[in-house]
Parts: C-alpha cells; sequence; structure tokens
C-alpha cells in the first residue's frame, strides 16, 4: 500500500476513498487542541508543548489542531506528522513530517485509525477445529496453512480464544501491542491517544474484521496496493501491553464520551437565540449536526478511545485498574 503508485501514495490521499472523523468536521481537531490544551495544563506549561499525529494521512490533523490552540499555547507548540507516505506540498513548516514517532515526547502522541493499518495474521479454524493461519495470494484468494504456534498462539489463548468450530477466525492483534508499547514509550510525559473502531473481550467479533476499502465502498481485501486493508482493534490487549510502569493509567472508552468530555456535543441550540440572533443560530445548528455525526451512536461514535497517561493525571479522568 506504500509501494510506488500503492494506495497511501496517490495524489488523492486517504480522504479521496473513506471519511474519517477529521474529514467530517473540524470540531474533531478542535475537540483534540482541547485535550492538548489540558495535557498543557497538567505538564505545567511547559516550553516546548508536543503534539504528535501518528498516521497523519495528509496532515489535516496536526494542520487543524495547530489552528485551533489558543496564540499563548501555539507559540510553544510543535507539530508532527507520523506517515510513511511522502510530505505532501505546502503543508505548514511548523509541522516536522517523520516516518517514526520521536522520542522524549513531551506532550500528547494522537494516532487517529492508526493501529487499524498495523498488519496482523488472520487465523481461521479448520474442520480438525485447530486455528490455522490465513495464507492470500495476491489476487485475494485465501487458503489455509500452518497451524498457529508460538507467540500468536499465547496471543489467542489470552485474548482471542478460538472455540473448536470450522470457519471462525480472530486477528492476531499482538503486532499492534508492540507498535502501540513502543508509541507510548516515546511519550516522556503527557498522554498518548488510540482512535480506533475496535472491540474488547467481551465481545470478539466470531468471523472477524479484515476487509477492504475503495472509492467510500467496503471492498474485497486484496493486497496488491489498489484498496485499503483494514481490521478493527483489540484496544484492550493494547492497553495491557503497556503495563503499569512509568505511574501511567489507561482508561477505554467511547468517541461519543470522550468527546463529550472535551465538549462536543450533538445538542440543538436554544429556539430562542433564532429570534434574537438567526446568523449565530445557523452557525449553532451547523456545529451540532457536525458534533453529532462525531457522537453518532452506530457511526463514529462508537470509535474507542484508548487514553493513556504518563507522569499526569489522565485529563480525562482515569478508571481505577485501568481497562
Amino acid at each position: 500500500m506504500y509501494g510506488p503508485g500503492g494506495f497511501y501514495r496517490r495524489p488523492e490521499g486517504p480522504a479521496g476513498h473513506f471519511r474519517t472523523s477529521v474529514h467530517a468536521s473540524a470540531l474533531f481537531a478542535s475537540a483534540v487542541a482541547g485535550l492538548l490544551c489540558r495535557v498543557d495544563e497538567a505538564l505545567g506549561r511547559p516550553r516546548e508543548l508536543d503534539f504528535v499525529d501518528m498516521g497523519a494521512g495528509r496532515g489535516e490533523l496536526v494542520t487543524g489542531v495547530l489552528a485551533a490552540l489558543p496564540a499563548e499555547v501555539a507559540a510553544r507548540a510543535r507539530g508532527y506528522a507520523v506517515e510513511l507516505a511522502d510530505r505532501p506540498a505546502g503543508l505548514d513548516e511548523r509541522i516536522t513530517w517523520l516516518h517514526e514517532p520521536p522520542a522524549g515526547v513531551t506532550g500528547l502522541l494522537f494516532a487517529n485509525e492508526w493501529l487499524d493499518n498495523v498488519p496482523v495474521d488472520v487465523a481461521e479454524v479448520d474442520a480438525a477445529g485447530v486455528p490455522r493461519l490465513v495464507l492470500v495470494a495476491p489476487d485475494g484468494s485465501e487458503t489455509l496453512g500452518e497451524p498457529v504456534t508460538g507467540a500468536g498462539a499465547e496471543w489467542l489463548a489470552r485474548w482471542w480464544p478460538l472455540p473448536a468450530e470450522e470457519g471462525l477466525r480472530a486477528e492476531i492483534g499482538l503486532p499492534r501491542d508492540l507498535a502501540w508499547a513502543d508509541a507510548v514509550r516515546r511519550v516522556s510525559r503527557g498522554l498518548a491517544v488510540a482512535v480506533d473502531y475496535a472491540h474488547t473481550a467481551t465481545a470478539r467479533p466470531p468471523y472477524g474484521t479484515l476487509t477492504g476499502f475503495r472509492q467510500g465502498r467496503e471492498t474485497t481485501p486484496v493486497p496488491d496496493g489498489t484498496c485499503d486493508i483494514t481490521a478493527h482493534v483489540a484496544l484492550d490487549a493494547c492497553a495491557a501491553a503497556c503495563g503499569d510502569a512509568r505511574g501511567g493509567a489507561a482508561r477505554l472508552l467511547t468517541q461519543r464520551e470522550a468527546l463529550r468530555l472535551l465538549g462536543v456535543s450533538g445538542g440543538r441550540p436554544p429556539l430562542a437565540l433564532a429570534s434574537t440572533d438567526p446568523a449565530a443560530y445557523v452557525r449553532a445548528l451547523a456545529r451540532a449536526g457536525e458534533a453529532a455525526e462525531l457522537t453518532a451512536p452506530g457511526g463514529l461514535g462508537d470509535f474507542a478511545w484508548l487514553v493513556r497517561s504518563v507522569g499526569i493525571p489522565n485529563p480525562l479522568g482515569e478508571e481505577p485498574g485501568g481497562p
């Protein structure tokens, strides 16, 4: 997907194929900017405040966050876009473009729909009740390979046990656990947030979630660079991969809950405003519609937020013992 002419290197970028919260409304970047301000306060307003956008696409989120910050905070903010594709022309010069996250982050590392694109192996139960690796040909056709063994089998046993029923599937999330743990290690003090379609041990999908996307439509996940290939994330496993070291705490909540904590609500403005200030009422109504999309059950509101603090209190609150 990142090869010459691959899906993520095309001129239209990911936004030409699917709609994320970042593309849905500027309210999302504003809410993340608000979270960064809370982190800034918890850090004691450091001389330099980092914002790291993981899986940055064309830098839409980091651009929006920097633009939404109050002037005093923006003067101290440093933006980083972490993305394998090339830096887009015309990107704000204040944004540093990197192929891996920087070390020693003091601030907020935000991974919006990044972990779902970290590659994983898929396991499927065969007729004998044995989980086997799913092998995929260049045309997308599948066959079953060797039984799952080693660390992959240990991960399944702990996080996604498969009953001995032919056809049941699971995505082995160990590479995502490791990727998230590495990202959190890059944060010296501050907050790390992963936002994705996700599931937990209480409700794993019986046949997995592997799929492809192209031009706004779901499609067969063919590994030839013509489409996005994605699978939902076992965020509870990612949370546990960081352990309880470095004085951090984790919380797992829905996007609907997280954005409401950050002041984003889809409630309609008071009808009286339509009489006293019609233009303000129309603007408020438009914002309410955008907020409703970002927090809608069955849609973007069902995204999960894994929020991990490092050396500061969690600005979105903490759950005893983590998720």
